[in-house]
């Protein structure tokens, strides 16, 4: 490999990294919300998964303690998967061009 196309790859590794970190920092301000029961339990995450807000519905808080807590861990699921495939999206633009090895995902 000649001595320019070396010094090629590494300006293009390095810009990739850069913009790999704005994407990352981007997907900390980048909301989705996780839903189960119909709505009456929502979970908003931001796309770094930290959970900005659960809401639940009044009429489940005399319900049964074992049902609140699946629905609960049901719309923390959800929400998970909606930052997962969000932060997927976001970054499949960054990658773009780019080889990477099968299987790898986004953010490490």
């Amino acid at each position: 490999m000649m001595k320019g196309q070396l010094a090629g790859l590494m300006r293009q590794a390095q810009q990739m990294q850069e913009n790999m970190k704005k994407a990352q920092e981007a997907l900390a301000d980048i909301l989705v919300e996780g839903a189960a029961g119909g709505g009456l339990v929502k979970v908003t995450m931001s796309c770094r998964h930290d959970v900005k807000r659960v809401n639940i519905d009044p009429s489940l808080l005399g319900d049964d303690k074992d049902m609140l807590e699946d629905l609960v861990a049901a719309a923390f699921n959800d929400a998970l998967r909606k930052a997962e495939a969000t932060s997927q999206e976001k970054m499949a633009g960054v990658t773009a061009g780019m080889p990477m090895p099968p299987g790898m995902k986004f953010p490490f």
